[in-house]
């Protein structure tokens, strides 16, 4: 069974910069599609970013647009989200996910999913 391990997070100020990772243990059919979503407590899981093996198809949610970049390695098994821009709102743990099917937005098409890493962004 894959393992997804999600890293990256910290203290960071508005405006700052932060790079979170994912590295799979393995390449499968459920890293096709690599995701990121995040939660903050009380709340439901939201969805960040998105995207599919060969990068033809990304998906943004509309408060990350222009200010987040998803990407992967495919090489090294590893996604990235790049978070740029970062204002106290982004603060929440964040997940990576792995899914086998289509590029969406809807947490239970993910299979595999990080143990998520904490993004606080505050002065």
């Amino acid at each position: 069974q894959v393992r997804l391990e999600d890293s990256g997070g910290g203290l960071v100020q508005p405006g700052g910069s932060l790079r979170l990772s994912c590295a799979a243990s393995e390449r499968t059919a459920y890293t096709f599609v690599m995701a990121w979503f995040r939660q903050v407590p009380g709340k439901e899981r939201d969805f960040v970013a998105a995207m599919n093996w060969a990068g033809m198809r990304v998906l943004y949610a509309d408060s990350v647009k222009g200010r987040f970049t998803i990407s992967r390695d495919n090489a090294k098994n590893t996604a990235y989200l790049q978070m740029n821009s970062l204002k106290p709102e982004d603060t929440a743990v964040y997940y990576c996910a792995g899914g086998s099917r289509v590029t969406t937005m809807t947490a239970s098409e993910y299979d595999h999913w990080g143990q998520g890493t904490l993004v606080t962004v505050s002065e």
